[in-house]
């Protein structure tokens, strides 16, 4: 069947009578004599016979733009001067009105008439945002023009298949990254004014990873990530306790009293290099000469597991020395990474740390501190940081009951959890990342906060996650394959497989895009070689090659009420879901080892697209009970958000699927603020969870905080203790939070409002179907009633723990 591109990038099924429309209305306008629809008739034939001649050989779907000119052959061709003249000028009229059109697209965005916040933390309103947003206009539309195929544009346009962060596309920047910050601390790094030498004490070593996590962002679209920040910090403590006995050694001198520090402190000295120094670093060398040669010890032995070698005295005043340096450095860290805002739209970057596995004590109180920052929160009435993400590593043996070695920490994380939101939980043991070391922490599974994760390497690098990172992403929206397939279970299979193909080929286009940047274009990455493999002779592929090629997906839910009437909450809809997703693994697999590439499944958060992806579902296919009666689409393959459930039940459904996904996904629960009262119920959901071999867990609860007093907890209208109504309302955006759930975009804030608690709804359930005939019992762990019918009808049996 021939079909028309339209200059939108739609694809329509050709019409010869709208050709022949387009002559006769131009005929007309010059006032031809004769028969005019006959002759516009005639003249269409000729058009549609030359277009056969010169396009079907190759394609059948026409460009628009070469039907128009093979309009003007014709009539060329049959000596219509005028009318030739009359149809250039119309087409050259509906040109300037395009770019008019664009322009006032772009006018709308930098004068912030148009404000859809499509990305949560970022400003819209801010000078930033709105010059960000402006040049995102003509941006995306180079991309479009210049810069892909036309298969490539027509899926992205035709709501079909997204392409994330268009506006990065020309420029080649990738998506995310788990920063290798072992690396970058011990030896050093450069900038594009100087460099940094190598961390030397805890507090230096915390606020470079903020420093870092600021100067990455800058070369990249996408999150930042620490995957093992308790790890990689003992080092830094050892350096500062080591430091911190030394004064306390040298205080305890008889010449330390008599040591004038001011005259010390103004003389300078040049060192061997010529460097110009205080006399008080020279001081401080001949302490730690002397130091060595009375005490005999070597800097090695500065471990805390070494308390038995070492003076007590000395060891108590460094380590609480070194615990005051640590709370004031993850301190100053939180701080930072919520103030320092370093991309347009004042914008924060997307950072996550990863912790919880160090079983050595300076790790542990490194994960303690930073889970106790969590708590504490920031400013001036503590309030919940935005950024990081905390994600604490679930292991088994490591943390995951008691008796275990950082069980205790594991506690801490929970309270901070029904407090704060954060930590996230990430499964170390998780099956889809087997064969990690034991040994190397930078191999155990890690997040980048909203979901991404790298799973094995085929080339080369194995488990390893430090300088790996998601490469390029698109996402399949599959309720308009499902239109398209028209409801058809199995045409739609054969169209998304035809879908998963194309993505495919979308991802090498953008990987090869991006491939062919020079290194000059993101200078702090590869001066530094903070993506892992990089070999400069041979260009920047030698390390994306080891980065994830995510395949996403959108709308499981519709689609499958689309396809059989009811989502993946029913057994019917389950079995159809998995053979979906099974594709998506099976299709991934093989490109992965047919392209050498790493190709994986992603479950998509999709922020913005789940709102505008909906808006061109319903301007093509108008409202669809159960699909688009509402103004977003589910996530990937979250259960959706109005279905009434435990935790315990949504786990069960989810994890059936989530295996299925390499390249990140992630399981929520929701839940009452009254959740910090009861952590013992919140540590049984995330056991199950994690025993249910779910990767990446959150619980989300409602986080308000008065503005005006700092009361935290659930809040109505207004404060419960001063009776303010400046309260701003924390909620998870994706896998990350925002600051105010009325930035999201309607979609997202429409989303919030269908949320259901998953414990209160079996009181819910129990209200609505109070009889005689039913009894309740309440489940020990979460406090979910269940409702039983004394006939041994179980209308929401209470789940096994």
């Amino acid at each position: 069947m021939i079909q028309v591109k339209k200059r939108d990038g739609k694809v329509v099924p050709f019409d010869l009578t709208k050709i022949q429309v387009a002559i006769l209305k131009d005929l007309n306008a010059i006032g031809h004599e004769g028969d005019n629809e006959e002759t516009a008739k005639k003249y269409a034939d000729k058009v549609f016979a030359l277009c056969e001649e010169k396009y079907l050989p190759t394609t059948e779907i026409f460009e628009i733009e070469n039907i128009q000119d093979t309009v003007v052959e014709v009539l060329a061709k049959e000596g219509e001067t005028r009318a030739v003249i009359a149809y250039c000028e119309y087409r050259y009229q509906h040109k300037l009105e395009r770019e008019q059109r664009v322009k006032r697209v772009y006018e709308e965005k930098l004068m912030a008439k148009n404000v859809v916040n499509q990305n949560a933390n970022i400003d819209e309103y801010s000078g930033g945002g709105r010059s960000g947003e402006a040049a995102n206009v003509y941006e995306k539309q180079y991309a479009l023009d210049h810069c892909m195929s036309d298969m490539a544009r027509r899926n992205h346009e035709n709501n079909e298949i997204y392409i994330h962060d268009l506006n990065k596309y020309a420029i080649g920047f990738h998506n995310c990254l788990s920063i290798p910050f072992d690396d970058l601390l011990s030896k050093g790094f450069h900038t594009r004014q100087g460099d940094v030498r190598p961390a030397g004490s805890l507090n230096t070593a915390m606020q470079l990873v903020a420093v870092i996590f600021q100067l990455q962002s800058l070369d990249q679209f996408g999150g930042v990530s620490a995957t093992h920040l308790d790890w990689t910090m003992v080092p830094y403590f050892r350096k500062s306790f080591f430091k911190h006995y030394i004064t306390a050694w040298a205080k305890d001198q008889q010449e330390f009293a008599d040591t004038d520090f001011l005259s010390l402190y103004d003389e300078t000295y040049r060192d061997n290099v010529g460097v110009t120094r205080s006399a008080f670093e020279h001081w401080s060398d001949i302490v730690k000469e002397s130091f060595f040669a009375k005490t005999r010890l070597t800097k090695g032995d500065f471990t805390l597991a070494n308390k038995e070698h070492l003076d007590p005295k000395y060891y108590n005043s460094a380590l609480c020395d070194t615990i005051q340096e640590l709370h004031q450095a993850v301190e100053a860290m939180y701080h930072n990474l919520n103030t320092l805002q370093s991309r347009s739209g004042d914008q924060l970057p997307f950072t996550s740390i990863n912790y919880g596995t160090c079983t050595l004590e300076e790790g542990r109180l490194v994960t303690r501190s930073l889970l106790l920052g969590s708590l504490e929160g920031i400013g001036f009435h503590h309030n919940t940081p935005i950024f990081p993400c905390g994600i604490f590593q679930y292991m088994k043996g490591v943390n995951d009951k008691p008796g275990t070695p950082n069980y205790d920490l594991k506690q801490l994380a929970l309270r901070s959890t029904s407090q704060r939101l954060y930590p996230n939980y990430a499964n170390v043991n998780w099956s889809g990342n087997a064969n990690f070391d034991l040994k190397d922490p930078r191999t155990y599974f890690s997040t980048m906060g909203c979901r991404t994760a790298n799973g094995w390497d085929i080339n080369g690098l194995g488990q390893l996650k430090d300088g790996r990172g998601n490469i390029c992403p698109t996402t399949i929206i599959m309720p308009t394959l499902a239109m398209e397939a028209g409801r058809d279970v199995e045409k739609f299979m054969k169209l998304l497989d035809q879908k998963i193909h194309e993505a495919k080929d979308m991802l090498i286009e953008r990987f090869n895009w991006i491939c062919s940047q020079d290194p000059k274009t993101a200078p702090f990455m590869w001066d530094n070689h903070t993506m892992a493999g990089y070999i400069p002779e041979e260009g920047i592929r030698s390390a994306m090659k080891h980065g994830t090629l995510a395949m996403g997906q959108l709308g499981l839910a519709e689609t499958l009420q689309l396809l059989i009437g009811c989502n993946h909450t029913q057994p019917k809809g389950m079995a159809l879901a998995k053979r979906i997703e099974q594709l998506f693994n099976a299709r991934c697999a093989e490109f992965k080892k047919q392209y050498k590439l790493n190709f994986g499944v992603y479950y998509t958060p999709a922020e913005n697209l789940c709102y505008t992806a909906m808006n061109k579902f319903k301007a093509k296919y108008g409202i669809i009970k159960n699909v688009s009666d509402r103004d977003y689409f589910t996530n990937s393959i979250h259960v959706p958000v109005w279905e009434q459930m435990t935790p315990f039940e949504k786990i069960d459904i989810e994890s059936q699927l989530t295996g299925y996904s390499s390249a990140g996904c992630i399981t929520y629960v929701e839940l009452p603020s009254t959740t910090k009262h009861n952590v013992g119920a919140l540590e049984k959901i995330i056991d199950y969870a994690m025993d249910k071999d779910i990767p990446y867990f959150a619980i989300n609860v409602p986080n308000d905080t008065c503005m005006d007093c700092g009361y935290t907890d659930e809040i109505n209208d207004a404060c419960p203790i001063c009776g303010s109504t400046n309260i701003r309302r924390l909620r998870r955006v994706t896998g990350y939070l925002t600051t105010d759930y009325h930035n999201f975009n309607l979609g997202k804030q429409a989303e919030v409002g269908d949320r259901v608690k998953h414990i209160r709804s079996f009181v819910n359930t129990a209200r609505a179907n109070e009889t005689k005939n039913v009894e309740k019992t309440v489940c020990q762990a979460c406090g979910a009633e269940s409702i039983t019918d004394k006939n041994k009808k179980v209308a929401a049996p209470m789940p096994n723990i």
